[in-house]
């Protein structure tokens, strides 16, 4: 998990420049919070929201009403700690995706809020879109990735839960007063209520086909709002990647599909929320036969714990559409493990690069995650009442919510003490810090190309003799536009495979590169691409051989290695790790990395529609209601 000391907030970072915004607008957030705190305070922050608020809000899902105090509690708090505890936040977490996992964190909200505006007797309009914008703020700030998962789910809580919702005010008007809700909510059959006429003009052949037509213009217009939400929210990286030039490597579905890391097969594993197609970002005795099979049951009452809930009405609005967001996403990853299912998402990022987010098929198991955490949640419910007498209801329930809150933590250890030691914070050494001042403090314009050509490093900054491989964070330290080789390595049973990046810029490098020019074209050859600094991180680059030399350093990888000799980069900082080497001004064509009026306008677009609705809603991530409960009587107009 990659995090600065100091991170910028600049064009780059707000999505100038015209590379691929893969990190717009994580890192503006995190280079503007830390204008008020430490980059280390900051990370803590984000890391911490993560927690908070995926675990208040799946506690939320739980219905109220359903147990005694306690129960519900109990309830509540098992539903949380299953939905910040599992092998997919695990996972997500060792491989660095913390801006994802905020959009995983705003699941719960998002259902919720879709749910409430599917379900509303009013069309929907410009304030319930405004309703929708502060659910959906955590995934805005996590970017790209976030923002699918939210629309995974958003949009089908929102259509489904549009027919539902008239379904069930139909109901809900026939149905005596005092009706629990799983009686009210039942449908009825042939014969039953829904077939006679009552007092709201449902009943009957022509009172039915008003109730479709108005489900279906529900349903259109629930969804509408919700894209338009998503939509809104999305332009700050939406529209620089649309006009970067980027494209997704067709070849790369293979590497990046689920994979089996339990005893259990793929399917296994990504039902138990696992299958995570990096290795070395499985948690530490995560394999093991007895606790696997214990995940993997925990996870098959979940589903049993939701289905019994949804059938009672316990997830009113979005429970059909999570319900089809986890089976499309549970569908989504194992589509990766098989060959056709690889062949058919191979066609569709052929056809457009916009499809490469499918590549990664394991992240679409966060709606099941959420599905399952409201299905421990209703197990703990169904004990409270299927105890007889309320202090054994409250007994079972907190009992049942004590140990299926305690079993996530039992069955995961390895996520204990920041992953057994994995993630523990590490201090930068100080010669990054002055670097990044030298870059940093000079006016002139011009981008900085990291070397060795390398995505990744193998870092020993905690002096153990341990080295952690993570993203390079020089890719992350300065405020002008860095370019690297995004291509990813990646080791199998059969040896490295490449995924190409997405960068058009460091293909160009790359073709530089493999050109092997000499040192003065070299020179002129970055200038002309707007390169101004090349920083060399030394002990990477004393790593390479012979063979690896000219692809991993070009020209600089000779026999007179760092030392480029007249017409080539002037050293302004040699160091014991690192050499940060100047291109000539005369050879520099800056390209100009600002902002372009366009993306300039979608962030006033976008701060402007979060203020705005959080002025509508209230402070909370949603507002607490959507529409004035059935049979509320205003104050001014109850007579007396």
């Amino acid at each position: 998990m990659v995090a600065v000391p100091d991170p910028p907030l600049s064009a780059v970072t707000l999505g100038g420049g015209g590379g691929f915004p893969r990190a717009v607008p994580s890192d503006a957030v995190s280079g503007a919070l830390a204008l008020l705190l430490p980059g280390d305070a900051v990370q803590a922050l984000l890391l911490m929201a993560v927690f908070t608020v995926a675990g208040a809000g799946a506690g939320r899902l739980v219905p109220a009403g359903w147990a005694g105090q306690g129960g519900e509690a109990a309830a509540r708090v098992a539903a949380a700690v299953f939905y910040v505890w599992n092998p997919f936040v695990a996972e997500r977490l060792l491989l660095g995706q913390w801006a994802m996992l905020l959009g995983y964190a705003g699941l719960p909200w998002v259902a919720a809020a879709a749910g409430r505006l599917a379900g509303a007797a009013r069309p929907a309009g410009p304030g319930d879109v405004a309703r929708l914008v502060p659910a959906l703020l955590p995934a805005a700030v996590g970017g790209f990735s976030a923002m699918v998962l939210s629309a995974l789910v958003g949009l089908p809580a929102a259509v489904l839960g549009g027919f539902a919702g008239n379904g069930a005010r139909a109901a809900r008007a026939q149905a005596p007063t005092g009706c629990p809700p799983s009686a009210a909510a039942a449908p009825a059959g042939p014969t039953g209520p829904a077939g006679s006429t009552g007092p709201t003009g449902h009943g009957g052949p022509t009172g039915h086909g008003r109730g479709r037509g108005s489900g279906v213009g529900r349903a259109l217009r629930a969804g509408g709002a919700v894209a338009a939400a998503i939509v809104l929210l999305s332009l700050p990286w939406l529209v620089p990647a649309l006009g970067s030039g980027a494209r997704t490597d067709p070849g790369a579905v293979a590497l990046f599909a689920a994979r089996a890391d339990t005893p259990f097969g793929a399917a296994g594993s990504l039902l138990s929320l696992g299958g995570v197609w990096n290795a070395h970002a499985v948690p530490e005795w995560f394999g093991a036969p007895w606790p696997a099979a214990c995940r993997l049951t925990l996870s098959l009452a979940a589903v049993a714990g939701w289905v019994w809930l949804v059938l009672r009405g316990g997830a009113p609005g979005f429970g059909a559409g999570l319900s089809a967001a986890a089976a499309a996403g549970l569908a989504l990853a194992l589509a990766g493990t098989t060959a056709p299912g690889r062949d058919a998402l191979a066609w569709l990022i052929g056809q457009w690069a916009g499809f490469g987010p499918l590549r990664d098929g394991q992240l679409y198991v966060a709606p099941l995650a959420l599905l399952q955490a409201a299905g421990v949640g209703g197990a703990v419910l169904w004990a409270c009442r299927a105890s007889a007498g309320p202090p054994g209801r409250e007994r079972a329930g907190a009992l049942l919510g004590a140990v299926l809150a305690l079993a996530p933590v039992a069955l995961l250890p390895g996520l204990l003490w920041g992953a057994a030691g994995r993630l523990e914070p590490v201090d930068y050494p100080r010669e990054w810090h002055r670097v990044q001042r030298l870059v940093d403090g000079d006016p002139r314009p011009g981008r900085v190309l990291v070397l060795p050509w390398s995505a990744y490093r193998g870092l020993d900054w905690r002096g153990d003799g341990r080295s952690v491989v993570v993203l390079d964070p020089a890719t992350k330290l300065f405020d002008r536009r860095t370019v690297w080789n995004d291509d990813l390595r990646v080791g199998g049973a059969g040896g490295v495979r490449l995924a190409e990046g997405e960068d058009p810029l460091a293909r160009r490098v790359a073709r530089l590169h493999d050109a092997r020019p000499g040192t003065r074209a070299y020179t002129e050859s970055l200038g002309e691409l707007g390169i101004r600094y090349i920083l060399v991180e030394l002990p990477a680059a004393r790593r390479l051989d012979g063979a690896a030399a000219a692809p991993g350093l070009g020209p600089l990888g000779g026999d007179n290695r760092f030392s480029p000799g007249p017409g080539g980069p002037v050293a302004v900082h040699s160091g014991g790790g690192l050499l940060l080497l100047e291109v000539p001004d005369r050879h520099v064509d800056p390209a100009d990395d600002a902002l372009t009026g366009l993306e300039a306008s979608t962030w006033f677009v976008t701060v402007g529609a979060l203020v705005w609705s959080l002025g509508v809603s209230g402070s909370s991530l949603v507002s607490r209601r959507t529409e004035p409960l059935e049979g509320a009587v205003s104050r001014k107009e109850n007579p007396t």
